[in-house]
């Protein structure tokens, strides 16, 4: 914001704009006013994602979508997965659409990344070290990733158009700050059975600071991989 104005008199190193009020106390004053305003139309919301036994739910995936408008997605990022000790690092990532994701392999030995995934079909023929550009990803939904060579390797992307959105911590929350109205959260955790996949939920944000939301599973999660390898939608 540009602001200008003619001063009407100075009195030694001091301006004074319009009714003598010195031009400092007017741009704090307007600082003041435009945080008043910003906490009018921000509010908290928090999140908590539970099993069907009220334990919590840890790595659940949390989108939030505007209702009644039209919204813009969060602005794409750079992100990386890596791949170490026969393992994707970090194995699920949240990421913008239009954003980009590099694979690079820091293992031992040689990986053969691929999906065949609708969201985002791609492959990286068998490699270490990083011989291959960032693979961009403009549709949304998710993108299962594997490799050719290792078959206990599996990792997922989820591609998101929602302007906010996260991942719940070991107590099955997450929060954060975003406008007062009306949204439409969405859970997604790899083991879901495909009868809770699409689990949502419309939420108002009124006048008070804060909206809580608490979504319970009602069925079980799938079982997880008898492989002996630890996820980080399992740290719970």
């Amino acid at each position: 914001m540009r602001l200008s104005a003619r001063p009407h008199h100075t009195v030694g190193a001091r301006r004074r704009v319009g009714n003598s009020v010195p031009l400092g106390l007017r741009l704090a004053g307007l600082v003041a006013a435009l945080g008043q305003a910003g906490a009018l139309f921000a509010a908290t919301i928090a999140i908590t994602v539970q099993e069907p036994g009220g334990h919590p739910l840890a790595g659940t995936v949390i989108t939030v979508h505007p209702l009644g408008s039209q919204s813009q997605p969060a602005p794409a990022v750079h992100a990386v997965m890596d791949q170490v000790s026969r393992a994707f690092e970090p194995d699920l990532l949240v990421i913008p659409v239009g954003s980009t994701v590099a694979f690079p392999n820091s293992d031992s030995v040689s990986h053969q990344i691929y999906s065949f995934s609708p969201t985002k079909r791609f492959q990286l023929p068998l490699y270490r070290g990083t011989p291959y550009p960032p693979v961009r990803f403009d549709q949304a939904g998710v993108v299962t990733l594997g490799c050719n060579i290792h078959d206990d390797m599996v990792a997922f992307l989820l591609v998101t158009d929602a302007p906010f959105y996260g991942r719940t911590d070991a107590t099955g929350s997450w929060s954060a700050e975003i406008p007062r109205g009306r949204y439409r959260v969405s859970v997604w955790h790899p083991r879901l059975r495909d009868e809770a996949a699409d689990l949502q939920r419309e939420l108002t944000i009124g006048e008070t600071d804060r909206a809580t939301l608490t979504l319970r599973l009602a069925k079980s999660l799938q079982p997880a991989p008898l492989e002996g390898r630890p996820h980080s939608w399992d740290s719970y």
